[in-house]
């Protein structure tokens, strides 16, 4: 396989990189606006920097070759079709390239159009994104061949990050996404859940790009658009579904104020009958300002409660927070956060604030270090025994001094305030919702749960407090509860009302409370009740065949093992792709609630999982994987779930490849390959 050296480490493996106390030069208080140079024009260094020693430069790992010094001049193209198990690869080497003239200069080599051969090949509908190789500017067509070998194989070696870039796609392309709809939709959703649906525009170098989101009412304007932003709100309805919208909404709605929900069950909803360009021109105008002068940061079109409140955004005041470096320099960041022009009116359905109390864990540490370390003072003395530090000193008197400490406070995420309620929605996405209100202090007959010997006091909360028990109105199974919010799993003590009491007089409501997790977007839950629409395993294994991967199926099965009403039970799995000849890991361990999660969670990170199978050692080639379509595999479901009945209460892995499979059990002592089983048949492909 052809090499080159890593050229951003001339093939050391360590790089001399400028160190960042030459960001601000040789000052203790960084206040300027960009880094101090010397008569010659170089940066300068601080000279009591505690990472370079006024040297100015560090020298460190290169990761761009993976600290080898040596990159891949190889890059492989495959797509895959999940309907039929067909592959198309091609490998693309240093003579493989026929580079053109460039539009703005020198030469480059465009991959696109054989990309869409490979998609017609496999018989995927999908788009193909550019694939191009720009060559280096000493380049030539006239130069001799092993010169331009060397420059192709450099120029293939910088772009083929990742080597092996994989398109999975369907027989038949999705439907093209109406902007119209996708708006009315957003907005319905935004009624049903109570919350704002904000469509903003905000200036970057002088263009404005579109973002689409949920927040919850009182929410301050970011400081920088959340997720992706979109040349314009068509493009950003296109690529913004209603998982997109609602991530991030505890980032954003940290600060918003904790109010009771109101929602009227006989108020009907208003559909929305969206006009895209409406409400974009609209926006246009609103950044431009009521001067036309300069244009505004940005403006905002709010849905609330069934109408449009537009507005523009203002810069506000600008706050300077000092911050101390790694170097031992200190910075002055300063930041200017927008605001809106005019605030929309409340909705109907927001009541009174919420009570809230300060977090218990934000305690103060001992500035000290005789109080840290538990030494004894010496009366007098300048500082403590042992103490350097000028800074911490007592005196000897050991008085308790006290300091905030550094960390971020895990109780409360850093805000330094717990809710005393909570406000939980169940929805499905469509049409069917519930709002939960939860307060503590409210007494409620619970029920003591043994919890197994050693542990704390377990009692579970009345029905209405057990979250899996409303799944059955959305027709789903309590595991397929999720957050709204990035999508991760209720835990099943949460799930099913168990709450461990840290003494006997404790609250058990407030207790529960406290476990839906800190710093709850005005102390709301968002729950959604949808079983995930996924393939069937067979699928994936057909995919992961197809591509010469590995595999690997976690499974176990906690159903008949003593109850533990604080931990995981039922059957726990987890779906990962490998290479063929990875070994089992012994953190190999299922953590999803159904088969049904860890495919969906295995689908989505494809993008990441493919890449992550190329051969870390550059002399290895990369596979060029091909398959012709083919029927699905034997379904594996049934006698997986035998494996983890006779193993209960023992994690296995299961590890399919083109030669068969293997059995793998995690003992306390390690992880071990088991003897074949006749439940799961041999698949491989010929």
């Amino acid at each position: 396989m052809p090499t080159v050296a890593c050229p951003d480490c001339d093939g050391t493996a360590l790089r001399r990189d400028p160190c960042r106390c030459t960001r601000y030069g040789d000052r203790l208080l960084a206040v300027g606006a960009g880094p101090a140079t010397d008569p010659h024009g170089q940066r300068e260094s601080y000279r009591a920097c505690a990472l370079c020693r006024g040297a100015g430069t560090v020298t460190v790992a290169c990761h761009r070759c993976g600290r080898r010094g040596r990159r891949r001049a190889q890059l492989v193209l495959t797509v895959a079709n999940l309907d039929t198990g067909a592959v198309a690869s091609h490998q693309v080497g240093p003579d493989d390239l026929d580079p053109h003239p460039a539009p703005a200069g020198g030469w480059t080599v465009d991959l696109t159009p054989r990309l869409r051969e490979l998609a017609t090949e496999a018989g995927v509908a999908a788009t193909v994104d550019p694939v191009t190789v720009r060559l280096p500017a000493a380049w030539r067509p006239d130069l001799p061949a092993a010169e331009r070998h060397e420059l192709a194989a450099q120029a293939l070696a910088a772009a083929a990050r990742p080597a092996w870039r994989v398109l999975v796609g369907r027989s038949v392309a999705a439907p093209p996404v109406d902007p119209a709809r996708r708006l009315d939709r957003l907005c319905g959703l935004a009624d049903l859940l109570l919350l704002d649906l904000v469509v903003e525009a905000r200036r970057h170098d002088g263009d404005l790009r579109w973002t689409v989101r949920y927040e919850v009412p009182g929410s301050p304007v970011p400081d920088r658009p959340p997720g992706a932003d979109y040349p314009d709100l068509a493009a950003a309805l296109a690529g913004t579904d209603v998982a997109d919208a609602l991530a991030g909404l505890g980032e954003r709605g940290r600060d918003a104020p904790a109010r009771t929900l109101r929602p009227d069950p006989l108020r009907p909803l208003i559909p929305a009958a969206s006009d895209v360009a409406r409400v974009a021109r609209r926006l246009r105008a609103d950044s431009v300002g009521r001067t036309g002068s300069g244009g505004l940061p940005g403006a905002q079109a709010i849905w609330r409660d069934g109408h449009w409140w537009h507005t523009g955004l203002l810069p506000g005041e600008t706050t300077e927070t000092l911050v101390g470096q790694p170097t031992g320099q200190v910075a002055r960041l300063t930041r200017t956060p927008l605001r809106r022009v005019d605030e929309p009116p409340d909705p109907p359905w927001l009541g009174e604030s919420l009570p809230i109390r300060p977090c218990p864990a934000c305690r103060l540490v001992p500035a000290c270090p005789c109080r840290a370390e538990a030494r004894p003072a010496d009366e007098g003395s300048a500082c403590c025994p042992g103490t350097r530090d000028a800074r911490a000193r007592c005196t000897g008197t050991g008085a308790p001094t006290w300091r905030r400490s550094a960390l971020t406070c895990a109780t409360c995420d850093g805000t330094g305030r717990m809710h005393q309620a909570a406000l939980i929605t169940l929805t499905d996405l469509r049409y069917r919702v519930v709002h939960l209100a939860w307060h503590a202090g409210q007494p409620e007959p619970v029920t003591p749960v043994d919890p197994g010997p050693g542990g704390p006091p377990v009692v579970q909360l009345p029905e209405r407090y057990r979250l899996g028990a409303w799944s059955a109105a959305f027709g789903v199974r309590p595991e397929d509860l999720a957050e709204a919010d990035g999508g991760h799993a209720v835990p099943p003590d949460v799930r099913e009302g168990y709450v461990a009491l840290p003494r006997a007089d404790a609250d058990p409501v407030g207790e529960q409370i406290a476990a839906l997790g800190p710093a709850l977007p005005a102390a709301r839950l968002l729950l959604t009740a949808v079983h995930p629409e996924t393939p069937p395993l067979a699928e994936l294994l057909r995919l992961a065949l197809g591509l010469d991967l590995a595999l690997v199926v976690n499974v176990l099965d906690l159903r008949r093992h003593p109850i533990a009403p604080m931990r995981a039970h039922g059957v726990l799995w987890s779906v990962d792709l490998r290479p063929p000849a990875a070994p089992v890991r012994p953190d190999d361990l299922p953590d999803r609630p159904s088969l049904a999660a860890a495919v969906a969670h295995c689908l989505e990170c494809l993008d990441d999982l493919l890449p992550q199978t190329v051969p870390d050692d550059p002399r290895q080639p990369v596979p060029v994987p091909r398959s012709a379509p083919r029927p699905l595999p034997p379904d594996p479901v049934p006698g997986l779930r035998r494996l983890a009945a006779r193993q209960a209460g023992r994690p296995l892995s299961i590890r399919f490849t083109r030669a068969g499979h293997t059995v793998h059990r995690h003992d306390d002592d390690g992880v071990r390959q088991v003897d074949k089983t006749s439940d799961l048949p041999d698949l491989w492909l010929t």
